[in-house]
């Protein structure tokens, strides 16, 4: 939750997804619905974090550092990576606009977090002098030629490897390094394959969210549309069919009128009853009539709205065509991962090989040293 001394610089409306901490692979919805998703300054702890909320619950509230990116996914979707809460973020957006302003807003707080950092050093630096002691000066009058020589030489050459036993130890300390360097190079190397697909996967997911959520709130107006229409043609008819009923009690009753030649003043009376029954049946039937064009104007929205259905629906056809075709992309690229895979294992034999053999020349070389 935002502090009182907390100012909000940008907010968006956005999906919030997780990476799924046991698969690190799969996203996690963090809402229900799209929800605002801010950028806080902190003016007490000099900071800027990102802050959403979730009913009572907040989802996101991460503290930007210099070193964080945000990577667009796809043309509606981004993410980042927290390292203090152990999690990655992900934002599904509905333009790519706001996903636009997002990332360069996102760019600017970073680069504001960077020289706020600097500024912080820069103050920590000038309250402890202590730290910026130089280096004692010498001045180049009280010096020999040669020694201002020998100096300069030491300024400009390398600094020597340390040998304790002489030059056997050299050789075994260059060996060591050898090896770190080939074992430090193996490690980034299952890492690399390791990331390989995990990108495509989580923007394919994410998408298929999206596009349900919208299809479900377009089927759902579809349904009240229709079920409202049903409703007014079914009340009109109802009233039609009394109508007709009342019209024709009239027209029994003025033939009974007529017979009698106005000897029954209480049919009489029974006829105007009728006949006032009749004009205000009249005029409820008007007034549906004139509901009834706004039940045609419901039932062309309808139409549209089927129209759009069927559109969607096509869509959704030509992106299920789409992730058909990129699971058979990753297919192919996951055969020739486990075909680079099978070619790092040959590459990381050679590479144990090599450490054995720089193993047997240290163990040789130590033999060396002991005799």
């Amino acid at each position: 939750m935002p502090s009182m001394g907390e100012q909000p610089l940008f907010s968006a409306k956005a999906h919030v997804f997780q990476i799924d901490p046991a698969t690190k692979r799969n996203w996690l919805p963090a809402s229900k619905h799209a929800v605002s998703v801010s950028f806080f300054y902190d003016a007490n702890r000099n900071a800027y974090r990102i802050i959403s909320v979730g009913g009572t619950k907040a989802i996101i509230n991460s503290t930007i550092t210099p070193n964080m990116t945000f990577t667009k996914t796809s043309h509606k979707f981004g993410q980042w990576a927290d390292s203090r809460a152990n999690t990655v973020y992900g934002l599904g957006f509905s333009t790519e606009q706001q996903l636009q302003q997002f990332s360069d807003q996102f760019k600017e707080v970073r680069e504001a977090a960077r020289l706020a950092r600097e500024k912080s050093q820069e103050r920590f630096e000038l309250t402890n002098p202590a730290l910026n002691i130089a280096a004692p000066q010498v001045s180049p009058g009280t010096l020999t030629p040669e020694r201002e020589r020998e100096l300069s030489e030491d300024r400009h050459s390398p600094p020597p490897l340390l040998t304790v036993n002489g030059p056997c130890e050299d050789k075994l300390i260059r060996s060591r390094s050898a090896e770190v360097e080939l074992t430090t190079e193996k490690e980034s190397i299952k890492k690399m394959l390791s990331e390989g697909s995990v990108s495509c996967e989580l923007h394919m997911e994410a998408e298929l969210f999206t596009l349900q959520d919208s299809n479900a709130k377009l089927v759902s107006a579809l349904q009240e549309a229709e079920s409202s229409g049903q409703m007014w043609k079914k009340q009109l008819a109802e009233y039609q069919d009394e109508t007709d009923r009342l019209r024709e009690q009239v027209a029994e009753l003025e033939a009974q009128s007529a017979a009698s030649a106005g000897s029954d003043p209480e049919l009489s009376q029974s006829v105007e009853t009728l006949e006032d029954l009749l004009r205000t049946k009249d005029q409820e039937i008007q007034s549906l009539q004139s509901k009834k064009t706004d039940a045609s104007d419901l039932e062309q929205e309808k139409e549209e709205a089927m129209q759009r259905l069927q559109e969607l629906e096509e869509q959704n056809a030509v992106l299920e065509e789409r992730v058909k075709s990129a699971e058979t992309d990753l297919a192919a690229s996951q055969e020739e991962r486990q075909q680079t895979e099978g070619e790092v294992q040959q590459a990381i034999q050679v590479l144990d090989l090599k450490i054995l053999d720089l193993n047997s020349l240290r163990q040789s070389l130590a033999k060396l040293i002991d005799k």
